[in-house]
């Protein structure tokens, strides 16, 4: 009885939802306006997997170099991944850059480049040392339970520009460390979910959204049936009342009938000129694969992507040198600093940086004190992001850690301020973008968050 009294209701919702004009349902990822005036219409965050050392990369220590050896003259946390040794200084060096003169260790000479583009922040800090509950709480602003990421929550808030294309797509994401739950929607609408190409196995060409084309059906086919679909849906919410799930189900069925016409053409990386694979380094081997990621992300942004994620992560040694150091991060290093720079270069000549916000980084740092003869530690105390572009200072670093690295101590920014951060760049409130769920309102960044409004131009 209260079933089918409540139908009334799930018909209602239905008929919101998919409004007839030639067969057509309304977009649910259609755009919304933003809470004031945004600076950035769009994030694309670089995920280098594993945690690359600030120490060695962006947040150089004249102390750590001269003390190389020494033990650590601080209290040391009380809750540590590892246990690690004495002080060991950074193999690299760093030299000044552009007119900010800011330093960038050797390990990123083409990202040295567009230095002046950048804002660093030095003084980032989490709360969980184990890959897992970081990669969780970098994603989703939670690293003990399940809370939709913060790709979702843009697309909750703004919706998409191109309604015939994901709004959130992430190109090879990782599957292990929170896995499905970094690009998820959780208790969000379905449509809010990440829409994953490929993930950290696959080379980024086989990176693909499959079956886009074929010729078993007609469009005309599959329009009358997904017609049918949605008036068998219809009349079972007006027996079940609304259905969440039954309702994404149709949205992603529409999508899906939309992509065939847009995607094969988003996907196709070939059709760029030679110079502008060159400048993503796809005509090398070691800069190929993460040089498709990042031209991959730049033709999903310019076509009204909202959020999109590039992650850097091979499978083995990753950004995690707890041992080999100076092999792995230089590996790495060499990898994404050329892709990094040419995306940073097309970009901006496109008109698109002043209005995309890119942001860098891993789930947490490295600690100064060496694991091993040759490695470093899980480090969330205090570590290195940068952004750039999205309404951003240029050229400049903020916060700092101590003389050594290991926390965070001038100008902190916890993940959640970083998140606030992000939203505010968009246009959003991140006190007011709540979605209610189980009898509460919850949002990106729980009860705590700060705009660091010092780093908005």
């Amino acid at each position: 009885m209260l079933q089918r009294s409540a139908g009334g209701f799930g018909y209602l919702v239905l008929q919101a939802m998919i409004a007839r004009a030639g067969g057509a349902v309304v977009n649910p990822l259609a755009a919304r306006a933003p809470h004031f005036a945004a600076s950035a219409k769009r994030v694309v965050f670089l995920f280098m997997k594993g945690g690359p050392s600030h120490v060695d990369t962006f947040d150089p220590k004249p102390l750590l170099q001269r003390d190389d050896g020494k033990p650590y003259p601080f209290k040391q946390p009380r809750v540590q991944f590892a246990e690690t040794g004495k002080l060991l200084k950074s193999p690299w060096s760093f030299r000044e850059h552009g007119r900010s003169g800011l330093p960038v260790s050797e390990l990123f000479p083409h990202v040295a480049r567009h230095v002046d583009e950048l804002c660093i922040v030095r003084s980032v800090h989490g709360t969980n040392p184990a890959h897992g509950g970081a990669v969780l709480k970098l994603h989703t602003g939670s690293d003990t339970q399940v809370r939709p990421s913060m790709g979702s929550w843009v697309l909750y808030g703004l919706g998409s520009e191109n309604g015939n294309l994901p709004g959130f797509i992430t190109i090879c994401p990782t599957l292990a460390h929170g896995g499905v739950n970094n690009w998820g929607a959780a208790f969000l609408p379905a449509h809010c979910q990440g829409t994953p190409i490929g993930n950290a196995s696959v080379p980024a060409d086989k990176a693909v959204v499959r079956h886009m084309g074929g010729d078993s059906m007609s469009r005309a086919v599959q329009r009358r049936q997904l017609d049918f679909l949605a008036g068998m849906n219809r009349g079972h919410l007006e027996i079940t009342g609304p259905d969440l799930a039954l309702e994404g189900r149709i949205n992603s069925f529409e999508l899906a009938y939309r992509m065939q016409g847009a995607m094969p053409e988003a996907q196709d990386v070939e059709s760029e000129s030679e110079a502008t694979k060159r400048l993503y380094g796809m005509d090398h081997e070691v800069t190929r694969n993460f040089g498709r990621q990042c031209l991959m992300a730049r033709r999903f942004l310019e076509r009204g992507v909202r959020f999109v994620q590039v992650t850097h992560s091979d499978g083995e040694v990753q950004w995690d040198q707890h041992g080999g150091l100076f092999k792995g991060h230089t590996k790495n290093a060499a990898e994404v600093d050329r892709p990094i720079a040419g995306f940073l270069e097309d970009l901006k000549a496109r008109g698109l940086l002043e209005d995309t916000l890119v942001l860098w980084g891993g789930e947490f740092g490295r600690t100064p004190t060496a694991q091993g003869s040759d490695g470093r530690d899980h480090n969330p105390h205090g570590f290195t992001m940068w952004m750039a572009g999205g309404g951003v200072k240029q050229g400049m670093a903020f916060g700092a850690t101590d003389d050594y690295g290991y926390f965070a101590q001038e100008d902190k920014v916890h993940v959640h301020d970083l998140h606030a951060t992000i939203l505010h760049l968009l246009g959003l409130n991140h006190e007011q973008l709540t979605h209610r769920y189980a009898g509460r309102d919850f949002r990106l960044t729980d009860v705590a968050g700060h705009v660091v409004r010092e780093i908005i131009a």
